[in-house]
């Protein structure tokens, strides 16, 4: 069983169902690029291959959504199990169909990893990239691609030299950089014996990877919070840095919640660098009841330091634990003791592109 199929399943036993079902496959399918336009007959019978796949994890979403099946029903779990099961082998079916009438398209192997890579098959998913990277080497999505893999399942060296070669043939493209500055945070370890640099140097070269995707993406708000919360796990605490990342994430957010849920992130750096008076002023701005809690606790940890001797001041750390999905941009993590302030951040997952 597929790890799609194994969440979607399990998403039917949650109390919230469209919610569990739609965060689901928001992490399963990552980013979609549409192929571009050509007069090729094989581009564009792969072009409508690729609107099947969409298409397919879109059926089997409405199906999760409104068979809303008891958990105590086996017979009925087993049965959408096998509907899911036998429409993902109707879509395996015709990519394989494809390959076979054109075992030259580079595009048609890379889109059905990605699909393969999207319903859980990684193991399967690779061995599609690899064929594409074989017939078209020059392409930087197929090595985004294999870098991710080696990222999340082994083989830190290959993802950091995979990451560099995506980023060569294609330095216009801010999903490498960030992807790479990413697994860079998240393994600093491996990086600082790959490339033979101190941690904080690791920082540097994360840090100055997500600025570079950054300049190229200045709007979206969604890396730019990826690049303020990596700030979480440097210590000492970058101050400066940490305040101008957010207060950018500020400047281009779209609605009043994104704005509330910076602002509660502003206001955790301030407390845990001194500033209390700044990070109340902050907390007295934010009215939306779903940050009532963390509100709160911020509130009574400003209370609680700002008498306190400057080297009491809480620290920032860095924490992998997953916050609840359906809270924007930031953590609900409490303290989990009197004498440091956790700034939690879970890891964001890796984008991923289809062919264009």
């Amino acid at each position: 069983m597929s790890d799609l199929t194994i969440g979607l399943l399990s998403a039917l036993l949650a109390t919230n169902q469209p919610q569990a079902v739609s965060n689901l496959v928001q992490e399963q399918t990552g980013m979609s690029v549409p192929i571009a336009d050509s007069n090729d007959p094989a581009e564009r019978e792969l072009r409508n291959l690729m609107i099947a796949d969409d298409a397919t994890l879109d059926e089997i979403n409405d199906w999760v959504n409104t068979n809303h099946i008891p958990q105590t029903d086996t017979n009925g779990i087993a049965e959408l199990h096998r509907k899911i099961n036998a429409r993902l082998q109707v879509q395996k079916d015709a990519y394989q169909s494809f390959l076979r009438d054109h075992p030259d398209s580079a595009h048609g192997y890379l889109a059905y990893g990605s699909f393969l890579n999207d319903i859980g098959e990684e193991e399967s998913a690779k061995v599609q990239y690899e064929n594409s990277k074989l017939l078209d080497p020059k392409n930087p999505a197929v090595w985004n691609q294999l870098a991710n893999y080696y990222g999340e399942y082994g083989g830190l060296t290959n993802a950091f030299a995979y990451y560099t070669e995506a980023i060569r043939l294609d330095p216009t493209e801010p999903v490498y950089y960030q992807n790479f500055a990413t697994t860079m945070y998240l393994f600093r370890k491996d990086a600082r014996e790959y490339y033979g640099i101190s941690e904080q140097q690791v920082f540097d070269k994360a840090l100055g990877l997500y600025q570079q995707a950054i300049k190229l993406k200045p709007d979206d708000l969604v890396l730019a919070t990826d690049y303020a919360e990596s700030y979480y796990g440097i210590k000492p605490l970058r101050t400066n840095d940490a305040l101008m990342a957010w207060t950018n994430c500020l400047n281009i957010c779209k609605n009043e919640t994104e704005r509330e849920g910076i602002l509660i992130h502003l206001s955790r750096v301030k407390i845990a660098a001194g500033m209390f008076a700044e990070a109340q002023a902050h907390l007295d701005t934010i009215t939306n009841p779903a940050f009532a809690d963390m509100k709160n606790r911020l509130e009574r940890m400003t209370k609680l330091y700002k008498d306190l001797p400057t080297n009491s001041t809480p620290s920032v750390s860095s924490n992998t634990s997953n916050p609840p999905k359906n809270t924007p941009l930031m953590s609900t993590n409490a303290p989990v003791s009197p004498n440091a302030l956790k700034l939690e951040a879970a890891p964001p997952s890796l984008p991923e592109q289809k062919p264009q």
